[in-house]
């Protein structure tokens, strides 16, 4: 893969001092301009933001080239004069319903448990995992779109957890033992919806570091031991979808992503009150703030049947993920559809979680950027849960621009002798 290659061949010893964050969102295309220190904190110096036009996206995804450049463009000028500098590096986020991001793990049984293990070993087990995930997302797409030999390419891969005989460690070279298992974590998507991308940053003049799917963008940024090891669901309702993340035993486990979000409950106000689209969003935001509308019963009826819709898509996601074990007792909510009243009091219900493997009713909560403690943001300008997904993504240029640990390193060698 074009971006992977990149990433990976730029210079290591040259620090990645500066750099910007874009989310391409259904709504809003979002830049952050930001420096890193020494200390792998990062300090956001520019912010930007443009509304993209109603045919710019489509369910989280690339509809038109030329016209999201252009709304890109103007959001990154406002973060540039903001920042008083410019980044020419760029970490970009990829939603939509065919990315597909999933945890896959492989044990192997050695037939000589006493001879350390070697690097060439390790390399052939990563090997596997790799293989055998690109087969399931290929077969999950195929299965989804009804295209046979779709071009599905790897978005971004990491080693989620590793252990030896049933004993955790992070890099396994050196260890004797029988029984060797490595988790890794993969990001599929069709060409098409990568290629756009690609094509955004290059026609932007950007070097693109990554392309992160966003749900794993989110749930890495509130990097605290406690969330990571007690487990959590990270829920992100931007306007053209629904981002889901589940974070269990230490890594995220999958993410998974459904065409529903903020657009839709404005169109269907729109509809009902017979207002234009634009309208109709203005009264939704306003709903959210809880501030007074017009027609408030209506208003508050029709967000409550679409919320009915959509916590039922979140439910039918949540009975996957809850398959193989229970789910952990924190969901964590974030993007602009979050505000809504009516997105916390839908999964507090107890006809929502009943049904699902909760040992107890989950603990719903906003993530509020402050709580993101590798980024401190010097504009004063993030304060709202829609600010989360982009700094999700600086977030992973920090973790880009930290040192390499040995099993990302052997993950590196696998994927470039495969030429993903």
């Amino acid at each position: 893969m074009a971006f992977w290659r990149r990433f990976l061949q730029r210079d290591e010893g040259d620090p990645l001092a500066a750099c910007t964050a874009l989310d391409v969102g259904t709504e809003f295309a979002k830049a952050l301009v930001f420096e890193i220190d020494q200390s792998g904190k990062g300090t956001v110096r520019g912010v930007g933001r443009r509304r993209q036009g109603l045919a710019h996206m489509q369910s989280g995804t690339v509809a038109d080239i030329g016209a999201v450049v252009d709304n890109c463009q103007v959001a990154l000028q406002e973060a540039e004069e903001m920042a008083g500098f410019r980044s020419t590096q760029v970490v970009i986020g990829i939603a939509g319903e065919l990315v597909k991001g999933f945890t896959t793990s492989h044990s192997q049984e050695r037939k000589k448990p006493d001879a350390p293990i070697a690097d060439v070993e390790l390399q052939r087990l990563i090997d596997v995992v790799q293989r055998e995930a690109l087969r399931d997302a290929e077969r999950a797409i195929t299965w989804e779109t009804g295209l046979p030999n779709l071009d599905i390419r790897l978005v971004h891969a990491a080693v989620t957890g590793a252990t030896i005989d049933g004993y955790a460690v992070t890099n396994p070279v050196g260890f004797q033992g029988r029984h060797v298992r490595i988790s890794i974590f993969n990001a599929f998507a069709p060409l098409v919806h990568l290629g756009a991308l690609q094509t955004v940053a290059s026609q932007l003049d950007l070097e693109l570091l990554a392309i992160v799917a966003e749900p794993y963008a989110v749930a890495r940024c509130l990097g605290g031991e406690q969330v990571q090891q007690a487990g959590a669901l990270f829920i992100d309702i931007g306007g053209g979808t629904t981002d889901i993340a589940l974070v269990r035993a230490g890594g995220i486990e999958g993410t998974r992503m459904f065409a529903l979000g903020g657009r839709a409950f404005t169109k269907s106000l729109a509809d009902r009150l017979e207002l234009p689209f634009a309208r109709a969003e203005e009264i939704k935001i306003d709903h959210a703030r809880g501030l007074p509308v017009d027609r408030e019963a209506d208003v508050a009826q029709s967000i409550a049947e679409d919320v009915a819709v959509w916590a039922a898509g979140v439910e039918l996601v949540l009975e996957e993920f809850g398959r193989t074990d229970l789910l952990p007792g924190r969901i964590y909510l974030c993007g602009g559809g979050s505000r809504l009243p009516q997105i916390p009091a839908a999964l507090n219900d107890a006809t929502f979680f009943k049904s699902l493997p909760f040992s107890r009713p989950p603990l719903v909560e906003m993530i509020e950027p402050s709580q993101v403690a590798a980024i401190h943001d010097a504009t004063g300008l993030l304060v709202d849960q829609q600010d989360i997904p982009p700094i999700g993504l600086a977030f992973q240029a920090i973790e880009m621009a930290a040192q390499e640990a040995p099993l990302d390193a052997a993950l590196r060698r696998v994927l470039r002798a495969m030429k993903v």
